[in-house]
């Protein structure tokens, strides 16, 4: 019986000595130790010896089982050592190689754009103020001196949702949200997106947005228009920019006019970016229509106000010199990682 127990002892250091993983250690653990391992089907045979011969051949297993145990919590300790060692050389790091380089994000164009108009007109006095995208149709047409039948109502022209609610076509309605809430004075601009049946090509999408201005008080004239839309001019293209005002119609506002900037490649020499004329044009405004007025509840006698309306789309192609506004929303890492 000694000689087997020797025999096991010897066995189970050997396959120790050579084990290279922890599930083959489990493995041996359990081939010697566990419930139908060697050393414990031999305490089961204990059974078979007479009295007198049983505490010598329980001390004989008990000493048999503790040198493997040993040699277990041995080969568990060098393992995890060696383990140690050779995480630390895999994860070492080498701290005079170069830093990897963070990716930071950026704002893209469109609102690059727009926080530079937020920052020259709130430096005016004016707020900011957003509304609904999903508009009833007659904040959208019938307050703004749209009357019934009118091109612009056309389901060609709007997307509906009902007869009378519809994907705003303009963010002129937060204008006449303002209006009617009667705190005047009024100065404030309406940035947003806006909807429009347009098919899809270079400077077309029917998604895009605007950024309208609104001003109401007592004696204002064309002249604070057009001194206000200069000075804005000036500080989004340059001090030297000049502008120009040409007659126009839009239901809004009587008079209405269209706004164009000194083309600020050239100083209005003429280049392909302005096709030659000098001038761009950039945006629509005019004096608020009484009937506005009085449809929102102001008293068109006492008060007068100007509007005006600009492409967020349109500024940011022109500031930034792109030519197509499909480049703005394909999300295409190699323009936007230009800005």
């Amino acid at each position: 019986m000694n000689e087997q127990l020797a025999r096991i002892v010897q066995e189970a250091e050997e396959r120790l000595g050579a084990c290279g993983s922890q599930a083959e250690l489990s493995e041996i653990k359990v081939a010697y130790l566990g419930k139908k391992g060697e050393i414990t089907q031999l305490m089961k045979g204990m059974k078979d010896l007479s009295p007198e011969e049983r505490p010598a051949f329980g001390q004989l297993v008990n000493d048999a089982r503790a040198r493997v145990e040993e040699a277990i919590e041995k080969a568990a300790a060098s393992m995890k050592s060696l383990e140690r060692e050779r995480r630390f050389k895999e994860e070492e790091i080498d701290v005079t190689l170069p830093a990897k380089k963070l990716r930071i994000g950026h704002s893209h164009p469109c609102q690059r754009a727009l926080d530079e108009m937020e920052r020259i007109f709130v430096g005016m006095g004016y707020e900011v103020i957003e509304g609904p995208e999903i508009e009833y149709q007659d904040y959208n047409f019938t307050k703004l001196n749209i009357p019934e039948g009118h091109p612009a109502r056309d389901e060609q022209d709007t997307f509906y949702i009902t007869d009378q609610i519809l994907l705003r076509s303009q963010t002129s309605p937060v204008q006449a949200r303002t209006m009617e809430k009667g705190k005047l004075p009024i100065r404030m601009i309406s940035p947003g997106r806006v909807f429009r049946s347009d098919s899809i090509d270079a400077t077309h999408s029917p998604s895009f947005h605007q950024v309208e201005g609104l001003a109401v008080d007592k004696h204002i004239t064309m002249t604070d228009l057009k001194g206000t839309l200069t000075e804005f001019a000036k500080e989004l293209f340059g001090e030297d920019t000049k502008t120009r005002f040409r007659p126009h119609h839009f239901n809004f506002t009587e008079p209405s006019a269209e706004m164009d900037v000194s083309c600020f490649k050239c100083h209005g020499k003429g280049c392909r970016f302005c096709k030659g004329e000098g001038w761009i044009e950039i945006l629509g405004c005019g004096m608020v229509h009484p009937n506005v007025l009085e449809m929102c509840g102001i008293d068109s006698r006492e008060y007068t106000g100007f509007a005006f309306g600009v492409g967020l789309e349109r500024i940011a192609l022109l500031k930034y010199e792109i030519d197509d506004m499909r480049l703005l929303y394909e999300n295409d890492q190699r323009f936007l990682d230009q800005f």
